[in-house]
């Protein structure tokens, strides 16, 4: 999976003709494949699956190796099984989906790589589906899909709009250093489309890009609820040249792009509008292959993380944040104002 083919990379000028697009399909879909999954599913087995669409538990997110709330795919059937996917790919683009069911086959290589007496259990089938709130329903709903470096959170209203962060993909290793998957880098576009911008990046610029030349051991907003970031630091898209702006609209596409194309077509649209030269990029740690490293792209709605330090900076962490509307709390803010009038 090396860096993302045949994305297009669109005019910001176009941005101000180009409608606002619904994502009824996807929600659609969505519904769909969670009502079959739902419907599939024991007493026992609902029970542990379903919440209410304001429990605190739709904020309760992590990326480590921990129990969850919800199902596993270890307690499912093969059909069961099956009809999780469904819904894992009903809420991504088809490399979305592909990179993640990926990052999750990648725990048996890992429990190969630690071998016997390890500290942490790391199972494939550790990931947890939850529902809130009824699917297809008016009213808002949402589910997610969580365990070991793969968070996916999507809220639902109305059945025509849909929050699909934070998202967390991560990997671990970043890249198999043997076997047969040996070379597999599931997250390669994220790191190679980073480094081609920092390469092309002339020496002034790239001063103003360095925050250090350490790297964090982690991402700096970890699974808090809310994402607390500071002014946006590094080089803005303004201060780039034309080769550069469109390498960096590549690198935020590579993200956004996880989702279906409606989903990201709202996203990358909404970007466009808030003006794509207020995009920040920034970077810390070593700027060549192989040693720790860390960015991040912050516009005005949104902020993404990328750090590669652990394990001997073969340990990827990657996250997407809406700030304006992360858990869907603008689009529910929206959806009540309606209905209370």
């Amino acid at each position: 999976m090396q860096q993302s083919v045949g994305v297009e990379i669109r005019s910001p000028a176009a941005a101000a003709d180009t409608p606002v697009k619904l994502e009824s399909e996807t929600a659609r879909r969505m519904a769909e494949a969670a009502t079959t999954f739902v419907a599939a599913l024991t007493p026992a087995q609902r029970a542990k699956t379903l919440f209410a669409v304001d429990d605190e538990e739709r904020q309760n997110w992590h990326y480590i190796p921990r129990a969850r709330q919800g199902l596993s795919f270890k307690e499912m059937d093969a059909s069961q099984m099956q009809l999780a996917h469904a819904l894992i790919s009903s809420g991504l683009s088809r490399r979305g989906y592909a990179k993640a069911v990926t990052i999750m086959s990648l725990e048996k290589v890992l429990g190969e790589l630690e071998g016997t007496g390890r500290r942490l259990v790391r199972d494939p089938e550790l990931y947890y589906v939850t529902i809130f709130g009824t699917p297809g329903d008016s009213a808002p709903w949402g589910w997610r899909v969580e365990g070991h470096h793969v968070s996916l959170n999507f809220l639902v209203v109305e059945g025509e709009r849909i929050a699909p962060a934070p998202n967390f993909y991560g990997a671990n290793p970043a890249r198999v250093p043997q076997g047969d998957l040996a070379g597999l880098r599931v997250l390669a576009a994220e790191e190679d489309l980073a480094r081609r911008l920092l390469k092309a990046l002339d020496p002034q610029q790239r001063h103003r890009v360095l925050l250090s030349p350490d790297a964090p051991s982690d991402i700096l907003t970890r699974a808090e609820r809310h994402a607390k970031v500071d002014s946006p630091a590094g080089l803005a898209a303004a201060g780039m040249r034309d080769e550069q702006r469109r390498l960096l609209w590549h690198l935020v596409q590579e993200y956004v792009t996880r989702m279906p194309e409606d989903v990201a077509d709202t996203r990358l649209n909404r970007i466009e509008k808030e003006g794509t030269a207020h995009i920040h990029f920034a970077w810390a740690g070593a700027p060549q292959p192989g040693g720790p490293h860390y960015y991040r792209l912050q516009g005005p709605s949104f902020l993404v993380e990328y750090d590669n330090t652990q394990n001997d900076a073969n340990h990827i962490h990657t996250v997407w944040r809406d700030l304006t509307g992360d858990w869907g709390e603008d689009l529910l803010a929206g959806h009540y104002e309606r209905s209370h009038h």
